[in-house]
């Protein structure tokens, strides 16, 4: 499905398509809804990921602290259907266009991942919240599986 990376012509003006992945083997991807343009996410995708993601038209991402490739709302539901996927010039970053069958991408609750501005307050930085209420419960939806923030 991926060409080689033989010229910066083809990489830049071409029309194949050859992601170069880091070392990790992941490529990071933005994540924006298709009708307002918020951005929901950011995450990576591994081979595997942008191969479903572009087959099956369903975000799939690469789950660094779960070390998998997870179908973004597979247990909640919030399924991302994939209205445009596009690459950057040198073709080293992915973003989404998607339509979230719920209207949710947070698993913490929120519409997108992207719920609070940094702010400095006469030296003072702290987190100021952008989104004020939850689209969703993630104890009704997840219940007692783990979460997927590591400290």
């Amino acid at each position: 499905m991926f060409n080689k990376r033989e010229s910066i012509k083809q990489v830049e003006e071409g029309n194949e398509l050859c992601p170069k992945f880091d070392s990790s083997g992941l490529i990071p991807v933005v994540t924006t809804d298709a009708e307002t343009g918020l951005l929901l996410m950011h995450a990576y995708m591994n081979k595997e990921a942008f191969e479903l993601t572009i087959k099956k038209k369903e975000a799939h991402y690469y789950s660094r602290s779960r070390k998998c490739v997870w179908h973004k709302g597979a247990s909640s539901g919030f399924i991302q259907k994939v209205i445009n996927i596009l690459i950057d010039d040198d073709q080293d970053c992915v973003w989404l266009k998607v339509d979230v069958m719920g209207k949710a991408s947070c698993h913490v609750g929120y519409k997108s991942c992207f719920y609070r501005e940094v702010k400095d307050k006469k030296g003072e930085i702290t987190l100021d919240f952008t989104e004020k209420d939850k689209v969703f419960d993630p104890d009704d939806v997840y219940g007692d599986a783990p979460n997927p923030t590591i400290l």
